[in-house]
Formats: structure tokens, sequence, C-alpha cells
């Protein structure tokens, strides 16, 4: 069985529009980004008190926070990040959740090469935090990130090589980066935690699930036997931006359609 969870401000920045679609298409999960068009981590405990309260009022839980971390270049303050990944771990704690969803920072001019190693030294660094804090991060492949490519998304996982430091397959962006999400998956399908549910047409818009060139089916197919996993629900359908999406309540309804059509067509069950 599959756990279908979503990034409700694809709804409304409204929190409480948020939970009233859910609640009526029976979502009972959610991967915390933002609120009031503040990003969760930027929150102080007062509006994450509120959050918490109509989440737990209304039998939502938190699968993941997804966080921005990584989505800063490879030069930028380090220690300033760490503690705005300090502030995810504390969310993650409050909600309930092992899983906080990262990535593998920018490097503008960069070349792979020239960035890899001090890639790796500053994702080890988050790593040894959320061992001790009992954090699992979930690296998401991601436009102009080290990991955007199946190939570095790869080499990230294996030398890493910790259960704690996991993948989060994202079809649409592996169309975005001009591959076959599929080939992708098989590169690194043992590491997959959970995926994220958006499709794309190659050099084309991003289309619900199942319509376009992100082999959602067959990830899905794939992935079947993976009992429990979250399909984290990211339509973007009217915006994709560089830290959140929006789709609205009727894409997002027309999405979520999609995904469970396509869960009903392959005969996995879902929650």
């Amino acid at each position: 069985m599959f756990r279908i969870s979503c990034f409700a401000d694809e709804i409304s920045p409204d929190i409480n529009e948020q939970v009233r679609v859910m609640k009526s298409l029976g979502i009972k999960y959610v991967e915390f980004r933002s609120v009031w068009d503040k990003n969760a981590i930027d929150l102080d405990d007062n509006e994450l008190a509120k959050v918490k309260k109509v989440f737990d009022e209304n039998g939502i839980s938190v699968s993941s926070i997804g966080s921005p971390i990584g989505k800063v270049d490879i030069d930028s303050d380090f220690e300033e990040h760490i503690g705005k990944f300090n502030r995810a771990i504390e969310l993650a704690h409050l909600f309930g959740t092992n899983y906080i969803r990262i990535f593998s920072f920018y490097h503008k001019d960069k070349t792979l090469k020239e960035c890899r190693e001090k890639v790796m030294e500053r994702l080890k660094v988050l790593l040894d935090i959320a061992k001790r804090e009992g954090i699992i991060l979930c690296h998401e492949n991601e436009a102009d990130i080290y990991g955007q490519q199946s190939d570095e998304c790869k080499d990230i996982l294996e030398t890493i090589n910790d259960n704690n430091f996991r993948a989060v397959h994202d079809s649409s962006n592996y169309v975005i980066a001009g591959e076959h999400p599929f080939d992708a998956l098989k590169k690194i399908h043992k590491y997959i935690e959970y995926v994220h549910i958006k499709d794309s047409i190659f050099g084309g818009e991003i289309v619900p699930a199942g319509k376009g060139d992100g082999q959602v089916r067959e990830v899905l197919e794939f992935l079947r036997y993976h009992d429990g996993m979250f399909t984290t629900l990211e339509p973007h359908l009217v915006l994709a931006g560089s830290m959140r999406g929006f789709s609205g309540e009727e894409l997002f309804t027309i999405a979520y359609r999609a995904l469970t059509d396509l869960l009903k067509e392959l005969g996995i069950e879902y929650c």
C-alpha cells in the first residue's frame, strides 16, 4: 500500500484552505513546505503552533519537512545554512516525522568536477547532524544543483552510502533535465525512499501524472512493493518556482485524480 501525501501549499497559502481540500480528497499526509507565503523553516514558534493545531485537529500527519536545505550556492555561508538546517530538524521533531527533503547545492559557473568535493563534504556534515537527531535526509533531483542528473545522484548516494541518506525520485525534474525517468530510477532504485508525483513533456509543459514523458506509470509499477511508501503530490500546474509551485484547488484535484487513477489501474492500494 502506498500513502498519498502532498505539498498542500500547491492548493492555497492559507492553512485552512489547504486542509479543507485535503480532507475533501481524503489525503491524510502533507510534505510541509509553506503556509501564508512563508517557508516552514521561517515560521516563528507561534505560527508553527497554529499550524500544528490545525493539522492535529483535522487528522493530518506530516510525512516530511519539504525544506529548501541545499538550495543555495555551494560557496555560500555554510554556517548560516546549518542554522536553517537545525531549524528544519526542530520542525521534524515538532511534527513527528524523521524525513527532511534536501538538495545538493547550486554551482553557478563551476563545473561538476570543480564543485564535487565540496558538495560531498557539506552533505556529510548535514548527515552527521541528522544522524545524531534520528533524521533521514531525502535528496531530491532538481534543476541546476549538483544532483540534477541521475549520474550525479548515483554518485552522491554511493559516496555518502548511509541508511540515513536516501533519495526522492521526481520524474518531472528528470524530464526537465533531458533524461528518461525510468532509466534514472533503475540506476538508484535501491536508495529510493519516496517519490514526488508530477509529470512533464520533453521541452514543454508540466502536466498531470501519466499525461507526459515522466513514465510515472512505469515508476509506480516498479516501486509497487515498497509497502507504505509516500507518493507525494506536487503538481506545479500553474507555477513551477525555484522554492515552491502552485496549482490551485481545481487543478490540484485534477492532479490527485490522475494519480489515483494510475494507482487503481495498476492495482496498487493507497490511503
